[in-house]
């Protein structure tokens, strides 16, 4: 069983140190695969240092800052070229537990799509402002009554795919950041007839660094959750 982990980053130095020697502890073996987007604060850099001592870890250095959703789409491309059975996406500010990926794999000898949910068992969510929560919440409520995908946790970055689900997407055409990436991807996976399954997991806001959370990545996922109804509805998928 070949496991790739992609961890999209953008000024995250002072978290990928930890990230690494907690992915590298676990029982599972994973490659993991950082996708930089020309961090400024070195982040590349250090990375390059672990990978002299590590040949289970790469780096794909991209010139400029490009978002989340072409960052993992180029981490998919790279997963499928290399022959990996399981792909983990998960963030690499520290908010997904390491520890998690073992649940996910675990999940993966009967589902397709394993979620990590905040929400499939109450609210699990740390740190947070409630102002953020209650957008979180109320936007996956949104979504899963617009999409009727049967998903409580649409937007969850922490996620667990068998190959053959990111074989079946023509990658290329996914543009999507953010929260819309995260739906978009749930909505084509379910409809494609994949089988998904949430599992909780508890969310830590970062306590290192700054978000990327802003409100264009709010506004385009309301824009792109009525244009993945209406894929449904004429069945473009």
């Amino acid at each position: 069983m070949k496991i790739l982990t992609i961890c999209p980053t953008y000024n995250e130095l002072n978290n990928i140190d930890i990230l690494i020697k907690k992915i590298f502890s676990l029982k599972i073996k994973t490659d993991l695969l950082i996708i930089d987007d020309n961090s400024p604060d070195g982040t590349s850099d250090l990375v390059k240092s672990y990978m002299k001592e590590n040949n289970n870890i790469f780096l794909m250095s991209r010139k400029r800052k490009l978002g989340l959703g072409t960052a993992y789409c180029a981490g998919f491309t790279y997963a499928l070229e290399n022959n990996y059975d399981y792909v983990i996406q998960m963030d690499a500010d520290l908010s997904h537990n390491p520890k998690d990926i073992e649940k996910l794999i675990d999940y993966s000898k009967k589902y397709d799509l394993i979620i990590g949910s905040r929400y499939i068992k109450g609210v699990n969510v740390i740190n947070w402002p409630i102002s953020r929560l209650l957008l979180s919440y109320c936007a996956n409520i949104y979504a899963r009554f617009i999409t009727r995908v049967p998903i409580w946790d649409l937007t969850g970055g922490f996620k667990c795919f068998n190959a053959k689900v990111l074989k079946s997407l023509n990658l290329n055409q996914i543009k999507s950041e953010g929260y819309s990436f995260q739906i978009e991807i749930n909505f084509l996976a379910y409809y494609k007839g994949f089988k998904l399954k949430e599992i909780p997991i508890i969310f830590t806001d970062r306590t290192i660094g700054e978000s990327k959370m802003n409100k264009n990545i709010v506004w385009e996922a309301i824009f792109m959750v009525p244009k993945l109804a209406i894929k449904k509805i004429i069945g473009n998928f």
